[in-house]
């Protein structure tokens, strides 16, 4: 039987996500065939071998800030499960974490290219964070995910009764004068989207991508009336 310390062994040369019990691990050409197409360290050319090459950041021998890599996605980065409901609070303590490692502001006496690579990871970071926080564009992040989009104008598609509703708030954004109005549209939306974020939350549980597409469209509405309502509050 494999001992913890083998298996802390198959981890560090990259050989454990290829063994599971029952099965074979990698061969050794099979693991080179793998190591070949692991990204090489723009400044000392040499690959991610030893303890630190999980370390997506920085080269682990020469400890250079590499760059930001193509095929990792908003959840990866985040350290968050790709899931519709996450962890607020640890998804905040990750971007804070992050930026503590990638910022500019700490790549000043850095080479050029360093402080490139720590714009592009910066943006990175920002644009995830953004991303996941919010329920709507959580949710339409992982419909893209999945190869779904949400098109401009799906008007035809959605329900009547629910555009109806939509207009209405809208007629009564638009006629609302004082404060109690504009407070009373206010909640009316809350309430919805509410609503909205727990269906979309089982659909999505529920592998029932085409009924998340469905809310988050009306999401996207109230959404919508959302930043009508802000515009309207700022004073002339």
């Amino acid at each position: 039987m494999w001992g913890g310390r083998a298996l802390a062994l198959l981890r560090v040369w990259g050989l454990w996500s290829a063994w599971v019990p029952g099965r074979r691990p990698l061969s050794c050409h099979a693991t080179s065939q793998a190591r070949s197409h692991t990204p090489r360290c723009w400044n000392c050319g040499r690959g991610p071998e030893g303890p630190g090459r999980g370390n997506t950041f920085f080269c682990p021998q020469c400890r250079a800030l590499q760059p930001p890599d193509p095929t990792r996605d908003y959840f990866s980065l985040m350290d968050c499960h790709r899931s519709f409901r996450i962890d607020t609070m640890k998804l905040q303590h990750r971007y804070q974490q992050l930026q503590r490692l990638v910022h500019p502001d700490f790549f000043s006496q850095k080479s050029q290219t360093e402080k490139d690579f720590s714009e592009k990871h910066s943006t990175l970071v920002n644009d995830a964070y953004k991303t996941l926080l919010a329920p709507l564009s959580r949710g339409l992040y992982l419909l893209k995910l999945r190869g779904i989009e949400i098109p401009e104008g799906t008007d035809c598609e959605m329900d009547k009764q629910f555009l109806v509703e939509i207009m209405e708030i809208n007629e009564k954004l638009a006629e609302a004068q004082s404060d109690a109005d504009m407070n009373e549209i206010e909640s009316i939306i809350t309430v919805k989207q509410k609503e909205c974020i727990d269906n979309a939350s089982r659909a999505f549980e529920q592998d029932d991508f085409e009924k998340a597409k469905e809310i988050l469209t009306k999401m996207r509405y109230f959404s919508n009336v959302e930043e009508k309502l802000k515009l309207k509050k700022i004073p002339l």
